[in-house]
């Protein structure tokens, strides 16, 4: 695995062993991309299923409603669509 992740140039991060907290949102993430996404589409090239993740993405941060938000978009299209700068 760690050949894998130098080879496409992901750098892992350590955690610490049994810090469920500091894996909890990921986990979330994760979880949720594989249900809507991985497992409901089949993928022949890596480049179809970079355009499907792509796509999801866009529709959970700019459409989907999120509850802790109250129930709006995490970065509403409104907000891209008119050039406004977010901070981060």
């Amino acid at each position: 695995m760690q050949d894998w992740l130098a080879r496409v140039g992901i750098k892992p991060i350590l955690i610490y062993i049994g810090s469920s907290w500091e894996t909890e949102y990921n986990e979330r993430f994760n979880g949720t991309l594989r249900c809507e996404v991985l497992n409901a589409e089949r993928f022949t090239t890596t480049k179809q299923a970079q355009i499907v993740i792509n796509h999801w993405l866009k529709h959970c941060n700019h459409f989907r409603p999120h509850q802790s938000l109250n129930m709006r978009p995490l970065v509403p299209e409104t907000l891209i669509s008119s050039g406004t700068k977010l901070r981060g």
